[in-house]
């Protein structure tokens, strides 16, 4: 095990102006794991991700990538560090076209010709990509969108990959698929957080989960042993995940 997490949340308090959102959270993801964060709305769930990125400052605690502190540091700083996000509802650039979104989420790399080779990587990871190359974005179905979000931000060559909701808004067939590609880049050696309304297909991928109410950790624990455990198959396994 290397000598500090990829990701390590301790202790932290977070606010928007005077209003608390977070409370004393603590959340640590080593190298190679898929770690989701579960909840329902407003449970606090992208907030911790706005955390990690500098968005929402904290009041107490401290928020490390591999031992160095990242709390305080601009958003640019943070990312340029290796955090990387797939954000909810995708966000790509939609006037621009699939190979222009990909270079984008290169652009602050300077190793040119291993760009090159990691957009045909990235190619061969989703094929549906490579068809629709030279199409401009906004022409892309939900899911394709959601492949290209995952593109792109894995061409930043990040550290740690953070997904917000990657299953809002895509047909049941297309969650499936979504999900088994989240878990196929984990296999390839992407350490991923994944925050997710949808805690079955959530815990059939993940290593470990945490489950947030309110601004708090209420659980923590593997994923077999979240889904066989009661109060999340009342609260959160059943009709309503």
């Amino acid at each position: 095990m290397d000598a500090y997490p990829i990701l390590d949340l301790e202790g932290v308090d977070a606010y928007y102006g005077s209003i608390q959102a977070l409370y004393d959270i603590t959340v640590k993801i080593q190298n190679g794991e898929l770690v989701c964060l579960l909840g329902g709305n407003a449970s606090g769930k992208s907030t911790t991700l706005k955390t990690i990125l500098g968005v929402c400052k904290i009041k107490r605690g401290t928020v490390k990538l591999k031992g160095e502190r990242i709390d305080g540091k601009p958003t640019k700083r943070i990312i340029s560090k290796g955090v990387a996000i797939v954000p909810e509802n995708r966000r790509i650039f939609p006037r621009l076209t699939v190979l222009e979104n990909m270079e984008m989420g290169a652009y602050l790399r300077t190793d040119k010709n291993q760009v090159k080779k990691d957009i045909g990587h990235m190619l061969d990871l989703f094929p549906r990509l490579r068809e629709r190359l030279h199409k401009p974005g906004i022409t892309l179905s939900g899911g394709e969108q959601q492949m290209l979000a995952m593109a792109r931000a894995l061409l930043s060559n990040p550290e740690i990959l953070l997904m917000d909701e990657p299953s809002m808004g895509l047909a049941p067939l297309l969650v499936d698929q979504q999900f088994e590609l989240i878990q196929e880049v984990n296999r390839q050696g992407t350490t991923i957080f994944v925050v997710e309304q949808n805690a079955n297909m959530a815990l059939s991928i993940a290593d470990r989960g945490y489950v947030l109410q309110t601004g708090s950790i209420i659980l923590v624990d593997t994923a077999q042993n979240l889904l066989n455990n009661e109060m999340m198959q009342m609260a959160y396994l059943g009709g309503e995940t």
